[in-house]
């Protein structure tokens, strides 16, 4: 068996990278495409390997030679390569493809070693490599039938984007037997390539092969193993994190993101919270029907957005304001406090770190829950100099939650003193008060220093719109906050998720509902396991504290390279504490985490 790899492009999407060279020798956690998958080939004992080179081809064989493959190479130069595309470097190989049987690679791709053990381990002769369709990938797709039978190839121009769950992706690895390339590929590639010309790709020829009773190619379907196509600096980016041979930083490459993680396959992400239950398929399907035209079209302004708010919490327009995210809110918010401001932690970062250090009061509960009651802040705050005060409840890590009669009783305390609250209900719709909001145009009336902050992504699962909104009595501040962000600070789609949001009621009720019994469910087997301690929640996540012995740091980094999950170490947020945090996402997905939990510390 051979190898034959088509490294003849030019690469410009990769832009000044590959200014000056292939795209084959950009560098992946320092080690070149090329580097790695000789080596990898290498390692497989063939006969030989043929690589088709052109732009930068000389500049590539010279680099290739300082590699020390031990397997010989053959290069073949194909000199037009900026006026055709990979059908024509194939067409020059196709001599060596009837030689012996084949396996063809396109040069810009990354992969684990298992990805070719899953293609020579079958034994059938000919295959094209495929995996799952996941929305970001781009090129040619395939259908497949019974016993893995290729029914369609279909080019990236004419996926149905509708069907997209019928869809596999080529990897563009290929297995290919002389005998095929003999009967079936070489003679369709030269009359493809007579009829239709040069500047197509080789994959054409397939697609017209399996239209035939007997093509003689099937597929063979990846179950995980990781690969990826670098075509551009952002695929560069996250092949980074994916093929980073340290796990420490492989995994922080990955929470540096920040988000993201749709385009990492198969990741289970526990770490960032959202609402599992909500919204729901016909609430999807209005917005889905509405995509056209807000697409298109520009969103109102700050002052008709407010309006909405307004309408959807039932507060006066001058007392909300709407936010490209909460994190948008939060910065403005904290730009326009002044003096001493107190703070419990462990707590969601983004209020401290956009406030000086040096104006922090920390209140860090006293108990291995990190639990408080509001007569708790007031007793520790009752004798301190602070002007601010920042409470999120639920709180993010522990989960802690103070009763809405509670909290109103701080906020009269706050006012009392001319202390302003700031008050962050993310959470406080998941927990098991029902009603548990702030949000009341009778409360801010009454309480012109109160500010309750609401991230709408994290209650009502839509992370991809960017919402939160703002409540106060303070219309001042109101008014000069709407004038500090932009006119247009959020897209069409997260106004007409606003503007429909009221029909659905009763949806997101229920969903808050099957939250909370999945909740005490997943609460319950989480306890159940060994070396886990539960700290109980009122939010869509629980904090963990685990036994003497078991790092979270290594639980962490076990269940993320071996199970592909994403969870949250809190050691950072805790001085050292064995604490980690797990988001509340639907039933499946939980025992998915339950199962690895378990495989890792039984």
């Amino acid at each position: 068996m051979q190898a034959v790899i088509l490294a003849a492009g030019m690469g410009k999407r990769l832009k000044e990278l590959t200014k000056n060279n292939t795209k084959c020798m950009v560098k992946v956690n320092g080690v070149s495409l090329i580097d790695r998958m000789l080596h990898q080939i290498e390692a497989l004992g063939l006969s030989r390997i043929i690589i088709v080179v052109g732009y930068e081809g000389n500049k590539l064989i010279d680099y290739i030679s300082t590699l020390h493959i031990s397997t010989p190479i053959e290069f073949i130069e194909n000199p037009i390569y900026d006026k055709t595309n990979n059908i024509y470097s194939l067409s020059l190989a196709k001599d060596w493809l009837c030689r012996e049987d084949t396996l063809l690679f396109e040069s810009d791709l990354i992969f684990e070693d298992s990805v070719l053990e899953a293609l020579l381990n079958d034994p059938r002769d000919t295959l094209a490599l495929v995996d799952k369709y996941e929305s970001w990938m781009d090129g040619t797709c395939v259908k497949l039938g019974a016993d893995d039978r290729i029914e369609a190839f279909v080019p990236g121009k004419r996926l149905v984007f509708d069907e997209r769950d019928e869809y596999y992706k080529t990897v563009n690895i290929y297995k290919f037997s002389r005998h095929f390339s003999e009967t079936h590929y070489v003679p369709f590639l030269d009359a493809y390539q007579c009829a239709l010309g040069q500047n197509e790709y080789y994959e054409q020829v397939l697609r017209v092969i399996a239209l035939l009773d007997d093509p003689g190619i099937a597929a063979k379907r990846l179950e995980g193993q990781l690969w990826y196509e670098i075509d551009d600096i952002q695929d560069l980016d996250i092949a980074e994190s994916m093929f980073s041979p340290d796990d420490d930083e492989k995994i922080s490459l990955l929470q540096g993101r920040y988000g993201g993680y749709w385009r990492y396959p198969k990741l289970l992400d526990f770490c960032y919270l959202v609402n599992p239950y909500y919204p729901t398929e016909r609430m999807k399907d209005e917005l889905r029907a509405n995509f056209d035209t807000l697409l298109t079209q520009y969103p109102s302004g700050m002052h008709i957005n407010s309006l909405l708010a307004a309408k959807n919490f039932s507060v006066h327009e001058e007392n909300i304001l709407v936010g490209n995210g909460a994190a948008e809110l939060i910065k403005s918010l904290m730009g326009t406090l002044r003096g001493k401001t107190g703070i419990i932690r462990p707590t969601f970062e983004e209020y401290p770190n956009r406030y000086s250090q040096t104006e922090h009061v920390v209140f860090t509960p006293d108990n291995k829950d990190y639990s408080y009651t509001a007569d708790d802040i007031m007793g520790y705050f009752g004798d301190k100099e602070i002007e601010n005060l920042i409470v999120i409840n639920p709180d993010n890590p522990s989960g802690n939650y103070i009763p809405k009669a509670d909290v109103l009783r701080l906020v009269k305390w706050c006012g009392e003193r001319g202390i302003k609250a700031v008050i962050d209900e993310s959470f406080v719709d998941f927990a098991d008060e029902e009603d548990s909001t702030i949000i009341s145009q009778d409360i801010l009336d009454a309480n012109s220093s109160l500010y309750v902050m609401k991230s709408i992504s994290k209650s009502y699962g839509v992370p991809g719109l960017r919402l939160g909104v703002l409540a106060s009595g303070d219309r001042e501040t109101i008014a000069l906050m709407k004038k500090d962000v932009a006119i247009w600070n959020i897209n069409s789609f997260a106004e007409f998720y606003m503007q429909i949001s009221e029909k659905y009621k009763n949806d997101y009720s229920q969903a808050l509902k099957k939250l909370r019994a999945e909740r005490a469910r997943f609460e319950r087997e989480l306890a159940a396991i060994p070396g886990l301690r539960v700290i109980p929640s009122q939010a869509n996540f629980v904090m963990i504290e685990t036994a003497e012995g078991i790092s979270p740091k290594a639980l962490l980094k076990a269940l993320m390279i071996k199970h592909n999950l994403l969870i949250k170490d809190l050691t950072a947020k805790t001085e050292g504490g064995n604490y980690l945090r797990i988001a509340v996402r639907n039933t499946e997905d939980n025992n998915a985490l339950l199962d690895a939990l378990k495989a890792e510390l039984l």
